[in-house]
């Protein structure tokens, strides 16, 4: 069972990225799908979430308009485009699944989470 994130990389500010969820050994149909971050010195933080129920998505207010989570049943996947980016943005991004069918904010009630990747913002 694994979730692994992928797609981070060094952007420019006003830059985009696509950060790519993807699971194996579980159906993450099944699963509500959060992204989390974490700038170094700054406790990890939640921002983007799409339900399994008929609610959502849901995004921090920080990243409204900018950020748009999706996702990819056929491809086992999520994904966090990543638009107009900014310096504070940078930070380690982390998908996290969790089987209630609402977003929560909470990190102890996910279930999986990927290994981080990095997303630095940077002229």
């Amino acid at each position: 069972v694994q979730l692994q994130a992928s797609g981070g990389g060094l952007v420019q500010p006003g830059g985009s990225l696509n950060l790519t969820c993807t699971a194996s050994g579980f159906a993450l149909e099944a699963y509500s799908i959060a992204v989390f971050r974490q700038a170094a010195g700054k406790a990890r933080e939640w921002i983007s979430c799409t339900s399994n129920g008929d609610v959502g998505p849901f995004h921090r207010n920080s990243v409204k308009g900018r950020f748009t989570i999706s996702r990819d049943n056929s491809k086992n996947s999520a994904h966090l485009q990543m638009n107009s980016l900014e310096p504070d943005d940078t930070a380690v991004y982390y998908c996290a699944a969790t089987t209630l069918v609402y977003c929560v904010v909470e990190e102890h009630k996910y279930d999986f989470w990927g290994k981080g990747t990095q997303v630095t913002v940077s002229s």
